[in-house]
């Protein structure tokens, strides 16, 4: 229902842990709670005791497919878990993760965040080999072609995978003995490193590796490819990019705002993001509010570099989870009331000042917007901390088309008659690397500016990949 949610869509959440005499799966399961914002469609957890792998995965939240006799029959001193939204491959079962693939010497299982564009090529080639396939992802893919490598050694393994694989791709991965954690040479998505007692962890965010008490370490480097066995966690490939292109939606959206992206916490990008829309962008007004959760702190940033009072204008339900039940005309209608409510008593006759993280098809604006003028709002100025999307992303982010995204079809005016604001502003490209504090050939900003950082096949390469 795209009324309730008009944000970016991220791919996945992966983690990873190597902790021998340690409940693994039951890390792996805290992991995944923590990265539950990257993806609600479908879970699974793999583990490995030296002799064998086992997996679960069911479709839907975290919280809501595993109990104590799954974990309990995931036994063993490795575990990788996954949790999904679909990009590349429709959402079903057969495509949910941790996949398993089995090559000539090597059994191994992985779980995927990002996109590979390459994929329907590589995928014909795949099979000609042999290979079978039973899901309509790029995961698939890549964990065939790391299984079926004609090279046994596990640093030529991945180093023939990274020559072949084109796009974003942050794995982890793992045989019966060992377990793997490799970023692409863009580093487009990301990964990061934690020490547990006792053994390591790999997970796509910080957040992951707090809940489950290992302490941050770093991040994993683009292009690297680290192993963790008996004696350690060690770098055995490190591949050298001429560019680097990390995702700048991380920053605005996709990350947790206690996690540390591109070595800065995410919560204080978004104050930095407040704080630029504030001075790009200035008006004359009595509050300013965020659309929780993700503006949050950019709101404060606003408000501090303003000098206009924060204040919560708008309350989340915080239990609004994804379901398959479509409501009524009259509850449609409501819209974004079934994730948001007004605060009229502290909003009435006021001047607002609303920041929003970003605004891709508009849907959800304007019922904000509706919102804020029912509760009794004087004026809603909206402050947003992306620059207008104009491209749809090919790395791994569930960006619409061109025709659906509304800053592509219409100027910053008509957008703000469309939302029935007083005024809008969006941050410039400038002001957002600046809050980031990455410099610009070091971020992918394509789905404002249309540059990727890669060729890019068609769309419908991805329609034929499902074929």
């Amino acid at each position: 229902m795209p009324f309730l949610d008009d944000h970016a869509q991220e791919a996945c959440g992966v983690v990873g842990v190597y902790a021998p005499g340690e409940d693994v799966a039951r890390a792996a399961f805290f992991g995944l709670y923590a990265l539950q914002h990257r993806g609600q469609e479908s879970v699974g957890i793999a583990t490995a005791d030296g002799e064998r792998i086992r997996s679960h995965t069911a479709m839907g939240l975290v919280a809501q497919t595993f109990n104590e006799d799954d974990l309990a029959r995931l036994t063993g001193h490795i575990a990788i878990g996954h949790t999904r939204y679909s990009t590349t491959g429709s959402s079903y079962l057969d495509n949910a993760q941790p996949i398993l693939s089995e090559g000539p010497v090597t059994e191994l299982a992985l779980a995927h965040n990002g996109n590979v564009v390459n994929a329907v090529e590589l995928k014909e080639e795949l099979v000609g080999w042999g290979c079978d396939f039973t899901t309509s992802s790029d995961s698939e893919v890549v964990a065939h072609l790391l299984s079926h490598a004609p090279i046994q050694a596990w640093g030529d393994r991945i180093a023939y995978a990274m020559r072949r694989l084109q796009g974003a791709y942050s794995l982890v991965l793992m045989t019966k003995d060992v377990l793997l954690g490799i970023r692409d040479p863009l580093g487009v998505r990301p990964l990061c490193i934690g020490k547990l007692d006792g053994g390591w962890v790999i997970a796509s965010e910080s957040c992951a590796l707090d809940h489950i008490g290992a302490t941050y370490v770093r991040e994993v480097r683009p292009g690297e490819a680290v192993m963790v066995d008996g004696t350690g966690l060690r770098t055995i490939y490190q591949r050298e990019a001429e560019q680097r292109a990390s995702c700048i939606f991380e920053h605005i959206y996709f990350a947790r705002p206690d996690s540390v992206i591109d070595g800065r916490l995410v919560y204080n990008s978004r104050m930095s993001m407040g704080a630029e829309l504030a001075r790009e962008f200035p008006v004359d007004a009595d509050m300013v509010i965020g659309v929780p959760d993700s503006a949050t702190a950019a709101a404060v940033g606003y408000s501090r570099e303003s000098g206009i009072p924060y204040g919560e204008g708008l309350v989340k339900n915080r239990y609004v989870g994804r379901t398959f039940i479509l409501p009524d005309q009259r509850l449609r209608d409501l819209g974004v009331r079934t994730k948001l409510n007004a605060l009229p008593d502290l909003i009435a006759g006021k001047r607002l000042v609303v920041v929003e993280d970003s605004i891709v098809r508009g849907t959800t604006s304007t019922p904000v917007v509706n919102l804020l003028r029912n509760g009794g709002a004087a004026e809603v100025h909206m402050r947003v901390c992306a620059p207008p999307i104009m491209h749809p992303c090919h790395l791994g982010v569930d960006f619409p088309t061109r025709r659906e995204l509304i800053a592509a079809n219409k100027t910053v005016e008509e957008i703000c008659k469309v939302i029935g604001a007083d005024t809008l502003a969006f941050l410039s490209h400038e002001g957002l690397l600046r809050s980031v504090g990455v410099p610009k050939n070091e971020m992918c900003m394509g789905c404002f500016t249309g540059m990727h950082p890669i060729p890019v096949q068609l769309e419908m390469d991805k329609l034929a990949l499902e074929s």
